[in-house]
């Protein structure tokens, strides 16, 4: 049974940064692609950044230049570096994976194969 567990949410203060962490188990083969959405309440998921096996990533546009995805296909692991962050950041941030490319599943959430419980994030103004 294939299980993502985020780590590292928490409140900081604007721009300030924070490190999100997400460790995989369960699976034969590593995913295609691994990456991030949030979440806020009444609002759709959306895709933050997604990488995919090799390093191609896909970010949105708001966090260009702010945020970084990487990788560990050793660990099982995928980072979310978030550097100089604003209050609208606020979300609740959720590990994916799924066999879909990176770009794609960013942008259709609807092809993640696999969620984790989500870990907050707040920035306070």
């Amino acid at each position: 049974q294939v299980q993502l567990m985020e780590s590292g949410g928490g409140s900081v203060q604007s721009g300030g940064s924070l490190r999100l962490s997400c460790v995989g188990s369960g699976y034969n083969v590593a995913p295609k692609s691994m990456g991030w959405f949030r979440q806020v309440p009444e609002k759709e998921r959306e895709g933050v950044a997604v990488i995919e096996l090799g390093g191609p990533a896909s970010y949105l546009a708001s966090v260009v230049g702010r945020f970084t995805i990487s990788r560990d296909d050793t660990t099982n692991t995928v980072y979310l570096h978030m550097n100089n962050l604003k209050p609208e950041d606020t979300a609740m941030y959720y590990c994916a994976a799924g066999a879909a490319s990176g770009w794609y599943m960013r942008t259709h959430p609807a092809v993640v194969t696999h969620w984790g419980q989500g870990t907050q994030v707040t920035v306070s103004s």
